[in-house]
């Protein structure tokens, strides 16, 4: 379904006090003119840690698998990595970031509503400087600090107002950073355990059948979500993942359904037709705008 930025802006008008948004690195892109980039960073480290000589990340293989050969290579290592994890963050905390993104920040910022990010990068909260904050009366772990926020405010639960979460990892803590496929598999078993306890095995009627945990995952579960500036292609493995257990609750407990949103620019490719019949499948609406500054700069003008 294709709209104007004024059709858009209207969509969120209606539905301001239930919105989450997802943003992908497509808000680096847009915004950073390429000086960010994933790409350059993983041949960096490749670089550094390989011996074949590589300039280029080529077709047919994904980030993810990308990094997993460089892991390979390595795997004999003692603590490899962990090193790679602490080269990533070192490289990130380096990363400058473009305050002309807070044309879309603040507008978030204006609906109280949460932010998740894909992304590992502190950009968001500098460009819009928040402080690192955690929800309180809840266990921590580096390896998964899914209750840890960037926001000017303490909150009591992530559905409060304002936040900026990080769902595959921070620069904050380097063993929370998730690059390969089983790392991202340890995000999902983890996240398998709150979520089956969340199937209304005790269901009360007129009582929300989710049981709170107090992480980013509650808003996955509680808010509509808006996404944009994430390629959600069949590597997302852990996000699409959700969005299907997601599709699976609000199917037993259709009371409690909330909306979706994936806003992209307009493309006809055979790729962008299954990514919108799995975004369907699992109740996301695709809007398609006409080009980049209308995904990035007009709808929130």
């Amino acid at each position: 379904m294709k709209k104007t930025a004024k059709e858009v802006q209207a969509l969120f008008s209606e539905n301001k006090n239930d919105l989450a948004f997802i943003i992908g690195n497509g808000i680096n892109l847009h915004y950073q003119d390429d000086n960010v980039s994933w790409n350059d960073l993983l041949l960096d480290l490749w670089k550094k840690h390989s011996e074949d000589p590589m300039t280029e990340i080529p077709d047919g293989i994904s980030y993810i698998e990308f990094y997993d050969a460089l892991n390979l290579q390595n795997v004999n290592k003692w603590g490899f990595t962990t090193q790679l994890q602490k080269d990533v963050k070192k490289k990130m905390f380096d990363w400058i970031q473009d305050d002309a993104q807070n044309l879309i920040l603040d507008k978030i910022k204006s609906f109280n509503a949460p932010i998740l990010t894909t992304n590992f990068d502190n950009l968001i909260p500098k460009s819009m400087q928040l402080p690192l904050q955690r929800i309180t009366d809840t266990s921590f772990t580096d390896h998964y600090p899914w209750a840890s926020y960037y926001g000017e405010t303490e909150m009591k639960s992530p559905l409060d107002g304002f936040g900026v979460w990080y769902m595959n990892g921070m620069v904050n803590y380097h063993r929370s950073i998730k690059l390969g496929l089983s790392e991202y598999m340890g995000n999902v078993e983890r996240a398998r355990k709150m979520v089956n306890s969340n199937y209304g095995h005790s269901y009360t009627e007129g009582k929300n059948p989710w049981d709170m945990n107090n992480t980013w995952i509650d808003i996955i579960f509680n808010k509509s979500l808006c996404i944009f500036g994430l390629g959600l292609d069949e590597t997302e493995v852990f996000f699409r993942w959700l969005l299907i257990q997601r599709a699976k609750f609000f199917k037993r407990f259709p009371e409690y359904n909330h909306k979706g949103w994936y806003l992209m620019k307009a493309e006809d490719s055979e790729k962008a037709k299954g990514k919108r019949f799995f975004l369907k499948s699992v109740g996301i609406q695709v809007i398609e705008v006409a080009d980049y500054p209308a995904l990035y700069e007009d709808i929130w003008k």
